[in-house]
């Protein structure tokens, strides 16, 4: 029984630059560039205390940048100058502009520093997309 697991297959890493609005299950090794933490909550009150952390992080590759969303222990690994895979990441629109997040389906892995130099004057987030609905007739 030397086959593989059906269902299981090889990750195709995607570049910054082919990411759109509204798709989903990409895998992407990028640098971190920077991190800043937007929301930090607490609840105390609660049977368990759970803290609601959210940083946005710059991220990206030799063709380009993005803002990453990272969600409570994700602030954590999202350092600068860290190089990460992001598996089964998805866009997320917010006000418009793309946003890269990793949700419970998806995972976030420090890896060992990439060699690529990040494309800086290609962020991704700056543009601004517009949803129009077509009426086909």
């Amino acid at each position: 029984m030397a086959e593989a697991k059906p269902g299981m297959r090889k990750p195709v890493f995607t570049k910054v630059e082919q990411l759109r609005p509204g798709t989903s299950g990409h895998t992407l090794t990028v640098k971190v560039v920077s991190s800043k933490m937007v929301l930090q909550k607490g609840r105390p009150d609660g049977p368990q205390v759970r803290q609601m952390r959210i940083a946005e992080c710059l991220v990206g590759d030799e063709t380009g940048m993005i803002v990453f969303t990272a969600r409570n222990d994700q602030v954590d690994l999202m350092k600068a100058d860290t190089t990460v895979i992001l598996r089964n990441a998805k866009i997320d629109m917010f006000k418009g502009s793309m946003r890269l997040a990793v949700d419970k389906w998806g995972r976030v892995e420090v890896t060992e520093p990439a060699s690529f130099v990040v494309k800086e004057d290609n962020n991704l987030s700056l543009v601004e997309y517009e949803l129009v609905n077509v009426v086909e007739e």
